[in-house]
């Protein structure tokens, strides 16, 4: 009695076919080529001959189809294994270091490429612009080349730059970049984080530079002059950066900003600055009691007041806003207008809004901004913010010091200047004293007077 035919004997065998490793048809094919490459066990039942019970057919099928699920592994000359041959193995846990390149300026700087989904950029940036976390950790952000290459040449520390091409290293400092992390990232990923609206592929974080550990640039210790500058309420990062600008430009010694100021590291406040942070010593968060202990010996402290007390006579129409006169001091506005018939107040109020405006309002002299007010060694201004005006500490230091209110007349009708522009106008005019008081003492040392 015959044995009942195995499955799949009826049929017209096929021939396997082999390329690369893989089989490309199934049935019997070629079991010879079968044996040469299925190893071990699987060798051995392919070995059984196809007339017998069909178990040798029945496993070369089941083979061929396992190598259709799992391709067989190609494998390279030896010639490309020995040169692809793996170096020592890194010990477990060790994190793989950054990938060492070399910029086209001939830095061997070593910087990591961050992968997809790095998110150390946004992470950085959004906590970098939290006033909290940049008094806490004392650190800042500075963005684009020219701002990054003042901060480092001044002197402050960079721990962290991301960067989209090497090329906006090539104008860095190279020693002091060693020692800084250097993420290359995508440009997309820093026009995501970034505030301008044509980003230049470069942010760095900085710790929070001290005035006193800075190298300020040369050329402008060789022209500053005895002039500072003291912030009083300035909220708007705009107008203190802008004010910051001015300040450098014409050659104040220093920048004290009293407490009620916006931070000067805020980005907005860094933008507008224009790289003046890192040209002169600012100091900021200061008690006004402390104030007078970083100016200059025998330095007169005067007043930027936008309101003419000459002019208020004619005036008609007092709001008592501070916005209605400028960079003045609210309990300023209401003494104008107690008094006044059109204003009621009720007596207990009246009584003790009068003293306490006599008990602690200082009095002081007004001149125009062009009369000289730098006769003093030391001269100093105070510039109050718009919608806060001067407080009460700034007007007691400069009656203190002999100084006086310098007003910027406008045209009546028209609105004050807002404070970096009143600030720039004072300052300017305070070199140009300053510069020809210089010029008539050296005169006079050229040409001593006879007798």
């Amino acid at each position: 009695m015959t044995s009942p035919p195995g499955r799949g004997e009826g049929r017209k065998p096929r021939r396997v076919t082999w390329a690369a490793g893989y089989p490309a048809g199934r049935g019997h094919g070629d079991m010879a080529a079968l044996r040469r490459l299925a190893p071990g066990p699987a060798a051995a039942l392919l070995r059984a001959e196809p007339g017998g019970a069909g178990a040798g057919a029945a496993a070369g099928r089941r083979w061929v189809r396992a190598l259709r699920r799992s391709p067989v592994r190609v494998l390279p000359p030896r010639k490309d294994q020995r040169a692809a041959a793996p170096g020592p193995a890194e010990p477990k846990g060790a994190r793989p270091g950054p990938a060492p390149e070399t910029s086209p300026a001939g830095q061997g700087l070593r910087y990591e490429k961050a992968e997809p989904g790095d998110r150390r950029l946004g992470k950085v940036v959004t906590i970098a612009k939290s006033k909290k976390f940049r008094d806490q950790h004392r650190k800042i952000l500075l963005e684009g080349q020219r701002l990054i290459k003042d901060a480092l040449d001044a002197g402050a520390v960079p721990q962290t730059l991301f960067f989209s091409t090497l090329g906006h290293l090539k104008d860095l400092p190279e020693e002091k970049l060693k020692k800084t992390t250097l993420v290359k990232v995508k440009f997309e990923d820093i026009k995501n984080w970034s505030d301008l609206i044509t980003p230049q592929g470069l942010i760095g974080i900085f710790s929070r530079p001290d005035h006193a550990k800075m190298t300020y640039p040369a050329v402008h210790l060789q022209n500053s002059l005895p002039l500072s500058l003291i912030c009083d309420n300035l909220r708007d990062p705009g107008n203190l950066g802008t004010i910051l600008r001015s300040a450098a430009g014409a050659g104040c010694s220093k920048v004290l900003l009293a407490k009620g100021c916006v931070d000067p590291w805020e980005p907005k406040v860094l933008r507008a600055g224009m790289g003046a942070h890192f040209r002169l010593p600012i100091i900021a968060n200061l008690e006004w009691e402390s104030v007078s202990n970083y100016l200059p010996t025998d330095t007169r402290v005067h007043v930027a007041d936008s309101h003419d007390p000459r002019t208020q006579d004619k005036m008609e129409d007092v709001s008592g806003k501070v916005s209605s006169y400028g960079w003045v001091s609210r309990p300023y506005n209401l003494k104008a207008q107690i008094g006044r018939e059109d204003l009621t107040f009720d007596s207990e109020s009246e009584e003790e809004e009068q003293g306490t405006d006599e008990a602690w309002f200082p009095e002081l002299d007004t001149q125009c901004y062009h009369e000289n007010w730098t006769q003093a060694p030391a001269a100093a201004v105070v510039i109050g913010g718009e919608t806060h005006g001067l407080s009460t500490e700034a007007l007691r230091l400069a009656e203190s010091t002999g100084g006086k209110r310098l007003i910027i007349p406008v045209v009546p009708g028209v609105d004050s200047l807002n404070s970096a522009m009143a600030a720039s106008i004072l300052l300017f005019e305070g070199k140009r004293q300053l510069q020809l008081r210089e010029k008539q003492e050296s005169k006079r040392q050229t040409f001593p007077a006879l007798g």
